[in-house]
């Protein structure tokens, strides 16, 4: 009795961590593997077991091959076509949702919603509209997409690991396709066919409407007398009571982007400031600098360069050699949930210094935060303004876990290996399909095949690893198997059939999916699967039926969590760039809450019947 108290109080103390947020999900995860081993509930000796779990593994290769495919171009060839669809919303929103859903069901979700938040970006401002219409519509068209294959979603494999467990087969590759699409066509018919009226048109969440950053740059000469002489560009960051910037800085005609900390000041120097008024009177009064006009031709062209790209150009005495030195973007990029940057600061991580990037503006929700840029902690979904030049924006992007939002021009040499890619991976699904490897293997070839085909490089197929995701499934796998060693697994799923009463397996089924989805709007979907897929064996074993039905229904209820930002990371990424509150995922989530079970439980139960 006492472990399996315990269990149940590990699981709570970890539901509540995992709302709370204050720590993040893969730490929690690995404290409560270390509580129920501690305790004695676990065995030690089988404590990282979860780890070398074949689910794991399919969950890491499917990551690599999707980021394989994602530099390959792929998804942005298909991408480009959209550009043609002429002006219609509702076409519009059809076809990107279509999209992102078909792609997301074969590779991961984020990656897929990551590509095409900037094709759905770029639709909006030149249609003039607002991005808020496009994003939550493609945000869950990526989970509805997971719901169709073996590899759609986490869950999934997750799912099917126990049904090997139990009975020593698992789930093939298209297993879930009759449930899934018949749920997420009905999904996207929801979406397309007005539901995404629901959604609050959120203005000012671009570039041009929300971070105003013209009007935050200056020019100041240093003078002979000024107390910066000899001084490193460093330091003006850090005078006292002066929230300042130091963007480029010109020197004898040739202009220097990111200037590097360490570089020392010299009478006559040219700097390119971002900094509120208040800021810049400070600056100029503490450092004794000369204001020069804020529209100077220097400021031009490093607006005019990040936003249009070369073009010909008046020499100017101050910056006559800025063509042949300097090409500097403009860069909107979204805090991932596993970014680096998530409860950093600017200082933190050395922005300039290591990947020579400037923080020109931050976003939140929406609504721009102006003061203190350098002191800003950074949370996931935050939308952000970055300098730079652009051989040094397009790995620091990746490395810092951030998303490319409203440029994507980054990359320094086109796309190449798609078809290699596409063959690979249609290899990989092949072999799982038909039974000649196991998923697991198969994958795993495909996204080896990949590497030694040079589409990616080891580092970036390491780099394309969610770890925290990994750590989460390795650290909850031993624990659902205390659950099911101590007979909490069985005491929840009693509980639930003596509540269904008379309704029998049908209605707990029901109660089983909407339960499940309810569970994936608070804490990763992944856990919830873990924790939910031995109650789903447990009841269809107390109902003396198959278990197929109740894995289902766990299934689509993990791969549905539309009512809050925090239940899945496609809700997070699209919150900032969208200007979402928390409470606008209601609007469009609520109503598909409802008409999911109302479609997959019928369905599971004509494709899987009790």
């Amino acid at each position: 009795m006492f472990e399996q108290t315990f269990v149940f109080g590990t699981l709570a103390m970890a539901l509540a961590l995992f709302i709370h947020g204050g720590l993040r999900y893969d730490l929690v995860a690995l404290l409560a593997l270390l509580a129920v081993v501690l305790a004695g509930v676990a065995p030690a000796q089988t404590a990282f077991s979860g780890f070398g779990h074949p689910a794991v593994v399919t969950v890491a290769a499917v990551l690599v091959i999707s980021r394989g495919l994602a530099k390959a171009g792929v998804v942005d060839a298909l991408a480009r076509r959209l550009e043609f669809l002429g002006s219609n919303l509702t076409v519009q929103i059809t076809a990107l949702t279509a999209l992102v859903l078909v792609a997301s069901g074969f590779m991961n979700n984020v990656g897929a919603l990551a590509l095409l938040m900037p094709v759905a970006v770029r639709l909006a401002r030149s249609h003039n509209r607002p991005p808020s219409r496009f994003l939550m519509p493609l945000a869950f068209g990526s989970l509805l997409g997971g719901l169709t294959t073996l590899i759609g979603t986490p869950p999934n494999l997750i799912l099917s690991a126990f049904r090997q467990e139990a009975t020593g087969q698992a789930y093939r590759m298209f297993d879930f396709l009759p449930v899934g699409a018949g749920t997420a066509l009905a999904g996207l018919a929801f979406i397309a066919l007005g539901g995404w009226r629901l959604i609050p048109s959120r203005e000012g969440e671009g570039r041009d409407d929300l971070f105003h950053i013209d009007a935050y740059l200056t020019e100041v000469r240093v003078g002979d007398d000024s107390p910066l002489v000899g001084t490193r560009v460093g330091e003006v960051e850090h005078l006292p009571e002066v929230d300042v910037l130091v963007v480029g800085l010109v020197r004898a005609g040739r202009v220097l982007g990111t200037p590097a900390d360490r570089e020392i000041l010299a009478p006559g120097d040219v700097l390119l400031v971002e900094a509120a008024p208040a800021d810049l009177e400070r600056l100029l009064e503490t450092a004794r600098l000369e204001l020069r006009a804020s529209k100077d031709i220097c400021t031009r062209l490093f607006q005019e360069d990040a936003q249009a790209g070369p073009v010909p150009r008046t020499p100017d005495p101050d910056c006559e050699t800025y063509r042949e030195t300097s090409h500097m973007e403009l860069m909107e990029a979204v805090v991932g949930v596993n970014s680096r940057l998530v409860g950093r600061t600017v200082r933190d991580l050395a922005l300039r210094h290591r990947h020579g990037a400037n923080l020109l503006a931050v976003s939140r929700q929406g609504q721009p935060i102006r003061r203190r840029l350098r002191n800003v902690r950074f949370r996931p979904g935050d939308v952000l303004l970055l300098q730079g030049m652009a051989q040094d924006m397009a790995p620091a992007l990746p490395a810092l876990g951030l998303f490319p939002l409203a440029e994507r021009e980054l990359r320094l040499t086109r796309p190449s290996g798609g078809p290699l890619a596409v063959g690979l991976f249609a290899a990989g699904i092949a072999a799982a399909t038909f039974g000649l490897l196991p998923v697991h293997i198969a994958l795993t070839a495909a996204a080896a095949g990949m590497i030694l085909a040079r589409v990616l490089s080891l580092r970036e197929a390491y780099d394309s690893i969610e770890w925290p995701v990994i750590v989460l499934l390795g650290a909850m796998f031993p624990v659902g198997e205390a659950l099911e060693a101590t007979g909490g697994a069985a005491t929840v799923a009693d509980a639930l059939m003596a509540a269904t009463g008379a309704g029998g397996p049908a209605l707990a089924l029901a109660v089983l999916l909407v339960g499940t989805m309810a569970l994936s709007n608070v804490i990763n979907n992944a856990a919830a699967a873990v924790l939910m897929a031995p109650i789903a064996l447990r009841v269809a074993a107390g109902f003396g039926a198959p278990m197929d039905p109740f894995l289902m229904a766990v299934c689509v209820g993990c791969s549905t969590p539309f009512l809050t930002p925090i239940g899945h990371q496609s809700n997070t990424l699209v919150m900032g760039p969208g200007g979402y509150r928390f409470g606008d995922y209601w609007r469009l989530g609520l109503p598909l809450s409802v008409l999911v079970p109302l479609v997959a439980v019928p369905l599971i139960l004509l494709v899987w019947p009790l």
